[in-house]
């Protein structure tokens, strides 16, 4: 009797070709999920030495040595201002964006719209090791003592060397670090738009696609557009920084290169660059949540979504609002306080989208056949959650109310509670 053959070593494909430089796309959301576990750690780690100085403030804390430290092996206060730097940096570009966007995405979007993979599995590919020189520049930032200008880098600060202890070979660092995060994501909303448009199965049409993929797609949109944004600002940046362009350094400034003049430029057109990028950015962090979240609720409920498509305006309506609110994180810049009405306003219609997000979610448990799986525990605690993150922000968005409690604990706190979702 023949035996068949049923090795097909033929189609076996190299270890490196397999699991390392691999064109599949649950194998890159496989590799983007580890490699940003591990860099939780890190930033978990940098979070413990924060909490740690404000704990025992000016104590002997032994374990960094004293190369860290001021005299007695105290955190010294440049050091504490380059760990909130970097928890901060670490965890949103190289945490929770990629876990979201980049994990998730790449595993499940061509899995819930019939495809067999992504539209360009060469571009997505590269779109996760353009994640590697980004983490490999960050630890030479760490090598050099570690960027100490805040994770916004904020000229003059970020700009001239004799502003901050971190602002030196460190912050230049920093700098390409986020550039190579910025092409990476700007790969992956290319290819995540082209996927979801053309390559859905027959009969997907868009108002039947799951959340997640809406979350998804709406969350690509505001990269591709966000992004480029941010990455010309680093450029322009590091321009200030190594050949002595004026772009934010105003008149009789000094660049980073000893004895290079610059000036004319205007520090604030940072901020502007930095915010029309960085407020789009939290949506980029918490919508692939919410797409997630509503499917989770909705399985385990045992019941359709409530109100399918208004969930899917009120994402689009989040992310359209979200390029025109940047202006609330500089109340304290001296704008005209018209401008800053209009920015206040339209923060606060951000409220009306989100809390029709809210109460789709409770209709939806509401009379369903609740099954409370581990995954709809953390669904009902990320509503929970949500609510408070988003109610501390509609008074926030106040231009009276900002100015007193800007850069406070406060706004540190309404952050997390958001991202802690």
């Amino acid at each position: 009797m023949n035996t068949l053959d049923t090795t097909h070593d033929h189609h076996e494909l190299p270890f490196i070709k397999k699991y390392v430089f691999s064109t599949d796309h649950k194998m890159i959301g496989i590799q983007f999920l580890f490699t940003t576990l591990l860099m939780m750690l890190l930033g978990g780690a940098l979070a413990l030495g924060v909490r740690w100085q404000l704990a025992w403030p000016w104590q002997d804390m032994p374990i960094f040595g004293g190369h860290f430290a001021s005299e007695g092996g105290q955190i010294s206060p440049e050091f504490y201002t380059m760990l909130f730097t970097m928890h901060a940096t670490v965890m949103i570009f190289l945490v929770v964006i990629p876990i979201l966007a980049g994990a998730f995405g790449n595993f499940l979007i061509p899995l819930m719209i019939g495809a067999d993979d992504m539209a360009f599995p060469t571009l997505n590919m590269l779109s996760y090791w353009f994640m590697w020189p980004a983490i490999a520049f960050f630890g030479l930032s760490f090598y050099f003592g570690g960027a100490a200008a805040g994770w916004t880098s904020y000229p003059l600060l970020s700009s001239m060397a004799e502003a901050a202890p971190g602002s030196g070979t460190s912050q230049t660092m920093w700098l390409l670090a986020v550039t190579c995060v910025g092409v990476s994501s700007m790969m992956g909303s290319v290819n995540y738009m082209t996927t979801i448009i053309q390559m859905r199965a027959p009969g997907m049409t868009m108002f039947r696609l799951p959340m997640t993929i809406w979350a998804m797609f709406i969350t690509a949109i505001l990269q591709a557009f966000a992004l480029p944004v941010l990455t010309a600002a680093g450029f322009m940046q590091l321009g200030d920084r190594l050949v002595g362009t004026g772009f934010f350094l105003a008149e009789g400034a000094t660049a980073n290169n000893a004895g290079m003049a610059s000036g004319g430029g205007q520090p604030l057109l940072w901020q502007h660059l930095f915010w029309f990028y960085s407020h789009p950015a939290v949506y980029i962090m918490i919508l692939p949540a919410m797409g997630m979240v509503s499917d989770i609720i909705s399985c385990f409920s045992r019941k359709p979504l409530f109100g399918y498509k208004p969930m899917v305006y009120s994402i689009s309506g989040i992310a359209g609002l979200g390029f025109v609110v940047w202006g609330h994180h500089m109340f304290v810049s001296g704008m005209n306080p018209m401008l800053g009405m209009t920015f206040m306003v339209s923060t606060m219609m951000i409220a009306l989208p989100s809390a029709i997000k809210t109460f789709n979610w409770l209709g939806t448990l509401w009379g369903g056949k609740i099954q409370y799986t581990t995954p709809m525990l953390f669904a009902i605690s990320f509503v929970s959650m949500f609510i408070i993150g988003g109610l501390s922000g509609i008074f926030m968005a106040a231009t009276p109310v900002d100015i007193f409690i800007h850069d406070t604990y406060y706004i540190v706190a309404h952050f997390h509670y958001v991202l802690f979702c």
